[in-house]
């Protein structure tokens, strides 16, 4: 791995820290982390390869918490662009039954490819349906020729349309294959050390999608392996009814019940919890996954994210998935969360620096990882660089750099590293034809739409 320096900045910003803002700024990058960072003046570069980073402001790399892959095939379907989330599953899930291991890679692979050039070094992907022989092995190979650090979810469903569930029979998997798969892909690629680039989790696509003894199985199996756990919960109020009568309680009482509610946790979307909830939540050290854009074009709510953060809740960012979202940037992604809390809470409700905070430093959190989410010596040297004049930023970035990031429309980014690799620079995807990507991935999505 090359030892490098980024050099000259014009900013470097830790968002929600105690590191000042740092002008004028130089970092070192060795074995793919950050040893030295200070003013340009004061940290030696010399014998190492120069990356000129003037003009640029940089942040650590974005960190995406939730997101669905697979959904990139799919995206502005006619027949689901005015529905809500039941129908919407129910018009969607048939057509991803139909997926090839060739279309899961091309969706992973356009979707790394958007994530990074909005400046995101870290994702989760949680793909739950694995049709035609598609695996895990499928998605990890794809991303790691895209060069993003990976959580990368064994998703499932076990509870098909003929017991209630959304999914149709032929995608629904048994419970005791799915266990031994996901013990597979834990021993197989599960790295918890250091500046890992490929960690596993274990995500039951929701509490109703399985059974309640496969949730017990599941946390038990990845307490046993030290992995962290992940699910959809308290997505909107049909959810929260159904949970009422079918369930006999709230659904964040169900995972309660379930031994879900812990730190080694965290749920997607959490809009409908009450005031009581979200105090238990905050006592439980669980993380959310907060995703502004797909909430609002499901017509779900707004999550109670100040509330949340209030009661000390780690909340990080996700673009969630293509479909109900059907963009991966997730800068956009931030800039959407602050402004939705404002429409909900009034316009001090969520800044700027917090909603960043959220996107970096506390989505690190979320995922547990102590070694991302900040630039600092001893941190991983995951970078994201946004050229401060851009024109999305004029007129803005002269004022307030890192505000320009979140209030105005969300820029491309210029650079971006991952443990100390370029990945993107001057505002291009390295190492990839984006247009042949792009081709190849139209064609296989006209395809699984045809024929389903």
């Amino acid at each position: 791995m090359t030892d490098r320096a980024l050099v000259n900045a014009s900013w470097i910003i830790n968002p929600g820290g105690a590191t000042p803002r740092l002008k004028d700024a130089s970092l070192i990058i060795r074995n793919g982390f950050i040893t030295d960072m200070g003013p340009a003046a004061e940290v030696d570069s010399r014998g190492l390869e120069t990356i000129d980073a003037r003009g640029l402001v940089l942040t650590p790399g974005l960190v995406n918490t939730h997101d669905h892959f697979l959904e990139c095939l799919t995206r502005a379907l006619p027949a689901g662009q005015d529905v809500g989330l039941m129908d919407w599953l129910h018009i969607h899930n048939p057509i991803w039954a139909a997926a090839t291991p060739d279309a899961l890679q091309s969706a992973t692979q356009i979707r790394a490819a958007e994530l990074l050039l909005s400046g995101c070094t870290t994702t989760v992907d949680h793909n739950y349906l694995w049709p035609n022989g598609c695996s895990v092995d499928d998605q990890i190979e794809a991303m790691q020729a895209m060069g993003l650090r990976f959580h990368v979810a064994r998703g499932s469903v076990t509870l098909g349309a003929s017991q209630g569930g959304l999914t149709p029979d032929a995608v629904a998997e048994d419970e005791a294959a799915v266990l031994a798969d996901c013990e597979r892909v834990i021993a197989r690629y599960h790295d918890p050390a250091p500046g890992s680039m490929l960690q596993v989790v274990l995500a039951p696509c929701s509490p109703y999608s399985v059974s309640e003894g496969f949730m017990r199985d599941t946390a038990a199996l990845a307490r046993q392996h030290g992995v962290r756990l992940h699910t959809h919960l308290a997505e909107g109020r049909d959810e929260h009814a159904w949970c009422l009568d079918n369930l006999g309680h709230s659904p964040l009482a169900h995972v309660e019940s379930l031994g879900w509610l812990t730190e080694d946790a965290w749920f997607a979307h959490m809009i409908t919890l009450s005031g009581p909830e979200i105090v238990r939540l905050g006592m439980s050290g669980a993380g959310v996954a907060h995703c502004p854009c797909s909430n609002m074009r499901l017509g779900n709510g707004i999550a109670p994210v100040q509330a949340m953060l209030g009661r000390g809740v780690p909340v990080g960012i996700g673009v969630d998935g293509a479909a109900s979202n059907d963009a991966g940037n997730l800068l956009a992604e931030t800039r959407q969360a602050m402004l939705l809390q404002r429409v909900d809470q009034g316009a001090a409700a969520l800044g700027a620096e917090q909603a960043l905070a959220m996107a970096t430093r506390s989505g690190a959190d979320v995922l547990g990882r102590d070694d991302i989410g900040q630039l600092a010596p001893g941190m991983a040297a995951d970078i994201a660089g946004f050229r401060l004049d851009a024109l999305e930023m004029a007129g803005g970035a002269v004022h307030d750099p890192l505000a320009a990031l979140v209030f105005c429309p969300p820029a491309r980014a210029d650079l971006v590293m991952v443990g100390g690799r370029l990945r993107v620079q001057g505002g291009e995807l390295l190492g990839h034809d984006l247009g042949q990507l792009i081709a190849r991935h139209n064609a296989l999505a006209s395809h699984l739409v045809a024929g389903a």
